[in-house]
C-alpha cells in the first residue's frame, strides 16, 4: 500500500484521518490483549494500536509480528488517552487504531540492541559485520544525515562563490614520493600499473592551467596507509583550487565555508576571521602542528635556566646546537598515581625521551629525583616561569628542539585527560577553537635519506622573500602553506602552488634531489603545460570524513562512513579483501608470493 505520511509526520491536526504508514517494527507491547506497536521509518516513530475490538483477524496477525520486520498499516489517526503522551516524540501525542496491515518481510532476531545504548555496548567488528543493521541505529541515521546535510551545504556554498565542481579520475599514475599507493594493474598494457589516486592535486593544478579558474571537488582519495580512528585507506576530501588568489583569499574563502557549514548544521554561529598561528610558535607553545586551543597548560622554554646548570643532563641539552629544555604545569595534577605516571612515562619513552622528568608540588615541597640537583637560582626561575603553586605537577622535556615539543605536545594532551578526568579541566567538544596555522618550513631535512623532502608537497610555493635562500638554506624557506585546525585536529590543509615552470623545475631537482629523468618521467607533462601560460593559483583541501565526526562529537570517523574498513583495512560485511581466480592473475598478468 501507497505511504501518505512518514513516521515523525502525525499530530492532532490529523485526528480522524485515514493514513497509511511503512517502516520497520521498533518495538511490540502486548497491553492485555491489545498490542502497541512502534512503527519506524528514517524519519521516527508512530504508535500504531492493534485491538482485537476493532478487527479481529488484523489483531491476529499483528500478534506475529517480530521487532526489524517490515510493514505497511492503514489506519485512522486517534488521540491518545489521558496520561499516556509520549512528550519526546513528535507523534507522542496520537496513535494509529490499525484496520490493514501488510507483513512485507519478517526478520530474524538482530544479533545486538538496536538502539543506541545497547548498540554502542557492541563490539565494533560485530557492528560493522552486520553494518545494515548498525545503520538503523538512531545515531547512526543521524550521523549519516548530518554528513548529506554538510555536503550540501558546501556544494551550495561554492556554487554560490561560481566555483565548477569537475570530476578527476580515479586512475592515475604512480608517484611514489607521496604516501603509499593502492596499485591497479592493466590488463592491455601488460606489466604497468595505475595507482589510485592519493589526491588530485596534480590535476586540478593542471585544470588552472586550462582556465577553469575556480574548481571544487567532493574527491574520492585513496592511500595504503596504516589505518586509525581518523583515517581510512578510502577517504573523502573538500578539493578547491582557484587562480590569481593569495593565501588571504584562500583563508576568507574557506571562513565563509565553514560558518555556513556551521550553522547550516548545527544552527551555531562560529566566529571569524580565525586566529592566525605561526608553526614555529605553534610549537613552542603547544608542542605540534594541531593545537588544541580549548585549554592552556603551554609549553615554557627554559633553555636559558639551565645552561649553567649543575644538572649535566639539562646543562649538556641546553648547552648543544639545537638542543632545548622545556616544560609545563599540569596544573592541580599532583595527585598522579604510580601507574598514571608510568604509562606516561611509557608514551614518552615511545616518542624517543628516556624518561620523563618531573616535579610534584606537594605539602609545600618539591617532590622529585632531579630536584637536588636544581640551585636555589633555577628554582625560583622554574617557580616563576610556570607560575608554581600548591597541587601543581611540572613535566619536563630535554632533546633537540623538535624532539622535546613532539614528547612534550603529546604528554600535554595526556594531561590534559588525566584532569577531565578528575573534574579539575572543563574541554567541551562543542567548543569550537579555529586557527590557521601557518608559515611552515617549505623544506624538512630527512636524516635517513641525507636529503631535503617537502614539508607538504613539492609544488608548494616558497614565501617570496625566501626564494633567494633555496640554494643555501633550504630549511628556513618558509612555504605559503596553511593548515586550518579545529580542536586539536587537522581539518585541511593547502598551499599557494608553484605556477613558474623554471622555479618548479628547480625544487625538484636542485632542493629535492630527484634525478632529471625522474621530473621528467613523473612530473614531465605538468612542467609543460606551466610553459602554456599557467596562472598563478592555490588552494585547500579538508577532509569531510574527520570534519562530520566532529560535527558528529564522536573520535571516530568511522561512525560517519557508510560502509567503512576495520583497523586491519577489511570490509566484515562483504568479506573483502579476498583472493582472486588464477585465471584472473593470468589475465592481468601478475602472479602472488605470499610469504611463509
Amino acid at each position: 500500500m501507497a505511504r501518505s505520511h512518514h513516521c515523525a509526520e502525525l499530530n492532532l491536526k490529523h485526528i480522524g484521518s485515514s493514513v497509511s504508514l511503512s517502516g520497520w517494527v521498533d518495538t511490540v507491547r502486548d497491553l492485555g490483549g491489545i498490542l502497541f506497536v512502534d512503527l519506524r521509518d528514517r524519519r521516527g516513530i508512530t504508535q500504531v494500536k492493534f485491538d482485537p475490538n476493532l478487527d479481529k483477524a488484523v489483531a491476529e496477525k499483528a500478534s506475529h509480528l517480530k521487532q526489524e520486520s517490515v510493514i505497511s498499516i492503514q489506519g485512522k489517526v486517534t488521540k491518545r488517552p489521558e496520561g499516556t503522551e509520549n512528550a519526546n516524540l513528535p507523534t507522542g501525542q496520537i496513535e494509529i487504531e490499525a484496520s490493514q496491515l501488510d507483513i512485507l518481510n519478517i526478520s530474524d532476531t538482530p544479533p545486538f540492541p538496536l538502539d543506541d545504548a545497547g548498540g554502542d555496548k557492541v563490539n565494533e567488528d560485530l557492528r560493522l559485520t552486520y553494518r545494515y543493521l548498525d545503520l538503523r541505529r538512531p545515531k547512526m541515521r543521524r550521523n549519516i544525515f548530518v554528513r548529506h546535510k554538510a555536503t550540501k551545504s558546501i556544494r551550495d556554498y561554492f556554487d554560490s562563490q561560481e566555483f565548477i565542481e569537475v570530476e578527476t579520475p580515479a586512475l592515475f599514475k604512480s608517484t611514489p614520493e607521496g604516501a603509499r599507493e593502492y596499485l591497479v594493474p592493466s590488463r592491455i598494457h601488460p606489466g604497468s600499473f595505475y595507482a589510485l589516486s592519493q589526491s588530485p592535486q596534480q590535476f586540478k593544478q593542471i585544470l588552472m592551467v586550462a582556465g577553469v579558474e575556480k574548481y571544487f571537488q567532493i574527491a574520492r582519495c585513496f592511500r595504503d596507509e596504516d589505518l586509525r580512528a581518523d583515517r581510512q585507506m578510502e577517504f573523502t576530501q573538500v578539493d578547491v583550487e582557484a587562480s590569481f588568489v593569495e593565501r588571504e583569499d584562500i583563508y576568507k574563502l574557506f571562513e565563509g565555508m565553514l560558518k555556513k557549514l556551521w550553522k547550516d548544521v548545527l544552527n551555531q554561529d562560529i566566529q571569524t576571521p580565525f586566529l592566525r598561528l605561526p608553526y614555529i610558535d605553534a610549537m613552542n607553545r603547544f608542542g605540534v602542528d594541531k593545537p588544541d586551543m580549548r585549554f592552556g597548560l603551554e609549553l615554557v622554554d627554559l633553555t636559558e635556566t639551565f645552561k649553567a646548570s649543575s644538572f649535566k643532563v639539562f646543562q649538556g641539552v641546553a648547552t648543544t646546537l639545537g638542543g632545548s629544555i622545556k616544560a609545563f604545569n599540569a596544573k592541580g595534577l599532583a595527585d598522579l598515581t604510580q601507574g598514571e605516571l608510568k604509562a606516561l612515562e611509557d608514551i614518552a619513552k615511545s616518542l624517543g625521551a628516556k624518561g620523563l622528568a618531573f616535579i610534584k608540588v606537594e605539602g609545600g615541597e618539591w617532590k622529585s629525583p632531579i630536584v637536588k640537583f636544581f640551585s636555589q637560582e633555577e628554582k625560583d626561575a622554574i617557580t616563576k616561569q610556570l607560575a608554581l603553586q600548591e597541587g601543581d605537577m611540572v613535566f619536563f622535556a630535554a632533546a633537540n628542539w623538535e624532539k622535546a615539543c613532539a614528547i612534550l605536545g603529546r604528554i600535554r594532551l595526556e594531561a590534559a585527560a588525566l584532569l577531565q578526568k578528575r573534574g579539575k579541566l572543563t574541554v567541551r567538544h562543542d567548543d569550537w577553537k579555529f586557527l590557521w596555522v601557518v608559515d611552515f618550513p617549505l623544506m624538512s631535512f630527512d636524516e635517513e635519506a641525507k636529503r631535503f623532502v617537502a614539508t607538504h608537497h613539492p609544488f608548494t610555493s616558497p614565501v617570496p622573500e625566501d626564494i633567494k635562500l633555496l640554494d643555501s638554506d633550504p630549511q628556513h624557506v618558509r612555504g605559503q602553506h596553511y593548515d586550518v585546525v579545529l580542536n586539536g585536529m587537522e581539518l585541511g590543509g593547502g598551499s599557494i602552488r608553484i605556477h613558474n615552470p623554471e622555479l618548479q623545475k628547480k625544487v625538484f631537482e636542485d632542493v629535492l634531489k630527484i634525478p632529471q629523468d625522474v621530473v621528467e618521467s613523473r612530473f614531465g607533462y605538468m612542467l609543460k603545460a606551466f610553459t602554456y601560460g599557467a596562472p598563478p593559483h592555490g588552494g585547500i583541501a579538508f577532509g569531510l570524513d574527520r570534519m562530520c565526526a566532529l560535527l558528529c562529537g564522536t573520535t571516530s570517523i568511522r561512525d560517519v562512513i557508510a560502509f567503512p574498513k576495520t583497523q586491519k583495512g577489511q570490509d566484515l560485511m562483504a568479506g573483502s579483501p579476498t583472493p582472486v581466480t588464477e585465471k584472473q592473475l593470468k589475465d592481468l598478468h601478475i602472479t602472488t608470493v605470499i610469504p611463509t
